[in-house]
């Protein structure tokens, strides 16, 4: 038999209402394919399509849970069959108190996948668990989330699967360069105001050049204050950059302005973002205002 590489598959399942779907956002922000309420005889033929790895996918993350028929009937064959496509398949199972589940569907009014006229939902929920119960005991992981928070939720699958497994500079970072006289851009996370660096727009053979180039560059940071400024700004967000990335964020947009956003705010802007595209970080560009002011 041809043999095939062999590439990651996380089925997450576990009780309704514990954060299954809240999982499967954390893997495709990870980076893996994900299909969220498939049938568990459908599990081997979206497999089948990734024998051959896509670069742009780390793998397949399928949420299969007891809102399917045949869920049960078929877990093992799908697993068997997926295994034999060279899959490396891996159970996360997520589970919460009785109580929790029970003041979630409170809070969405939603009805359990077990909810009857003759069984209510604490007896639907009992009725999963012990259903589940094998399957569970199969998994890799097993996480009660309770008291989870998505930033926690993100850190334990980070831990246990070294294939999703990111460090700081697996975070996407987007550098924005802005004008404040056009308004602050609502999308940023950190904002630094370039207003006290030297002002090229005073020059009046400078006013028409960008940040871009070379001479409005060496204007804005070779002299005092840019100088000694742009080396600790950079130290600075090199610092912070990990801490963001401990807590679970997957991107951050750093927003740079100054008055109109086309030399100063530039400027820093193109220094920070090849001082972190060499130390291998994920990173775009945006000029916002630069050909407006």
């Amino acid at each position: 038999m041809t043999s095939r590489t062999t590439f990651p598959v996380v089925i997450v399942t576990g009780l309704s209402g514990a954060g299954k779907s809240t999982a499967i956002r954390v893997f495709e922000d990870l980076g893996f394919f994900c299909v969220d309420g498939l049938p568990v005889s459908m599990a081997p033929k979206l497999t089948e399509l990734f024998q051959v790895k896509d670069p742009k996918n780390r793998g397949l993350a399928l949420g299969l849970d007891l809102r399917q028929d045949d869920f049960l009937d078929e877990w093992n064959q799908a697993l068997e069959e997926m295994e034999s496509l060279g899959a490396s398949v891996e159970v996360f199972f997520v589970e919460a108190r009785l109580d929790t589940l029970v003041t979630r569907y409170a809070m969405t009014r939603r009805p359990h996948p077990l909810e009857s006229a003759s069984l209510g939902l604490e007896q639907a929920l009992e009725k999963e668990r012990d259903l589940l119960d094998p399957i569970r005991h199969q998994a890799a992981l097993v996480i009660d989330s309770t008291q989870y928070s998505v930033h926690d939720l993100r850190r334990t699958i980070q831990e246990k699967w070294s294939t999703v497994k990111e460090p700081a500079k697996g975070m996407r970072i987007h550098i924005l360069s802005f004008g404040f006289k056009y308004g602050m851009p609502i999308e940023a996370d950190l904002v630094f105001d370039m207003r006290f660096l030297p002002n090229p727009h005073f020059e009046e053979e400078l006013r028409p050049l960008t940040g871009q180039t070379e001479v409005i560059s060496d204007y804005v940071l070779k002299s005092e204050p840019g100088n000694e400024f742009i080396k600790k700004f950079k130290e600075f967000v090199g610092y912070i950059l990990p801490l963001y990335a401990e807590e679970g964020r997957y991107r951050i947009t750093i927003a740079i302005g100054c008055t109109g956003g086309r030399h100063r705010s530039v400027a820093v802007s193109e220094n920070l973002f090849n001082d972190l595209k060499e130390k291998g970080y994920s990173v775009t560009l945006e000029h916002r205002h630069m050909d407006l002011g």
